[in-house]
């Protein structure tokens, strides 16, 4: 009895081992190959699906009933259901290989869909790491830039409605004034006799500088440069004013200097005044001569050009604000005293040859009206209400042999009495 026990168990662990040596030399033995071979971590954000594919290479024997290719997915260690994470698993066999391919589809919903997805086949894992994405956000950036789009077209389009009103603002506000500099009058106005100028200037241009602005006006109707020459007239006038304002009209184009020779008038008008104003109308400019277009736009720099249009009219419009840019800024004195000029007032000058109609003034003809030639002329005195300046002295009589002048008076012509700024006389119309 003892012998055959013994045999039965020599039998039983021939048996045993001869299964376990078929179990070891088995292809299914062979530990997996996954692709890719080690644990990867994933990153997503709410609201997206993230796609993890697990591919895994097996061997393969037909012949062996305990190969098992199947492939589970687990989430924290708990199978994961199928019909709440969709998952597509396919095989694909290559001679004693197969190839298990399974993609799992995760919907993140909210913060419980992260953490760890492993794939386990035969007893081996491959572990995906799910972390949430902290990604900048990038809302806020797209909100400031257009914020700051929005403002800078805001602001390109206040300027371009509101830019002539913020420079006079800053003119009227921290601008020169242009005083001390010997001048009688604002602006020096050029225009022809044409009935449209005419009207233009003493309607429109005039009452409107002078009454809403308070510039001091001196119009001119004849050829300002005839011959192409200025006359010392012109030299005179433009040197006691501070600007120098041409009407450009079609009409003021078919002067002889104009029509002959532009060039060269722009020049001398450029030698008058150092930034000459040009008004022109609108409805003129097609019509305007090629050589004086080229000329006006070489000069543009040196020169103030301004349209007159349709819309020109009205106080606000854009012409009136360029002009009064253009134009010296005016002193605004409030005081009492009415009578007087701004300019002269601000500076507190008591000056009674500055006086309009002065009382006590002496306003005899002059006794010695050719006193810079050296002649004495005998005249009448006259009484005076109020007789201030010495009497003439008693000169002999014009039959006597007049003695010649001991005074040159060759450079007469070349002298330039607007530099005279020491004094100047006011008279009205009535004096004259």
């Amino acid at each position: 009895m003892t012998n055959r026990m013994i045999v039965v168990n020599l039998l039983w662990t021939c048996v045993i081992w001869n299964r376990m040596l078929v179990t070891e030399g088995s292809a299914c033995s062979e530990p997996p190959e996954f692709h890719p071979s080690a644990s990867s971590e994933v990153w997503g954000t709410e609201g997206t699906t993230i796609t993890l594919n697990c591919t895994v290479l097996l061997a393969w024997d037909s012949s062996d009933p305990s190969c098992n290719n199947s492939l589970q997915w687990f989430r924290e260690g708990a199978p994961i259901n199928a019909s709440h994470y969709p998952q597509n698993t396919t095989e694909c066999h290559h001679g004693n290989q197969t190839q298990v391919s399974s993609v799992l589809q995760v919907k993140l919903t909210d913060s419980t869909d992260f953490g760890l997805y492993k794939c386990i086949v035969r007893n081996a894992s491959l572990t995906f790491s799910l972390h949430k994405s902290d990604l900048p956000s990038h809302t806020a950036t797209v909100v400031a830039a257009f914020t700051l789009l929005l403002l800078l077209g805001l602001a390109a389009l206040i300027y371009s409605r509101c830019h002539l009103n913020l420079k006079l603002w800053y003119k009227n506000t921290y601008g020169d004034y242009e005083i001390n500099d010997g001048k009688m009058y604002d602006a020096y106005v050029s225009y022809v006799n044409d009935e449209n100028d005419k009207k233009f200037v003493n309607f429109i241009l005039k009452p409107h500088l002078e009454n809403r602005y308070g510039h001091k006006l001196l119009l001119n109707f004849t050829d300002i440069l005839p011959g192409a020459e200025p006359s010392a007239e012109l030299v005179m006038s433009v040197s006691r004013s501070r600007r120098l304002i041409v009407v450009l009209s079609q009409s003021y184009l078919q002067q002889e200097w104009c029509t002959s020779n532009f060039r060269q008038g722009m020049w001398h008008l450029l030698e008058l005044s150092q930034r000459p104003i040009f008004i022109m109308f609108q409805a003129q400019q097609k019509q305007l001569n090629l050589e004086v277009a080229h000329q006006l736009k070489e000069h543009e720099h040196r020169v103030h050009t301004l349209i007159w249009g349709p819309r020109s009219m009205t106080p606000s419009s854009s012409f009136w604000k360029e002009l009064a840019l253009v134009m010296p800024r005016k002193v605004t004195y409030h005081s009492s005293r009415s009578a007087g000029d701004p300019q002269t007032l601000f500076q507190d000058d008591k000056d009674p040859m500055l006086s309009l109609h002065p009382d006590y003034l002496d306003c005899r003809p002059d006794p010695d009206p050719a006193g810079d030639l050296g002649l004495r002329l005998p005249i009448r005195a006259q009484p005076s209400k109020a007789p201030v300046l010495p009497a003439a002295p008693m000169v002999p009589d014009l039959s006597s042999e007049l003695r010649p002048s001991d005074i040159d008076v060759s450079d007469l012509g070349l002298r330039d009495y607007a530099a005279r700024t020491d004094f100047y006389c006011l008279v009205t119309e009535d004096d004259i």
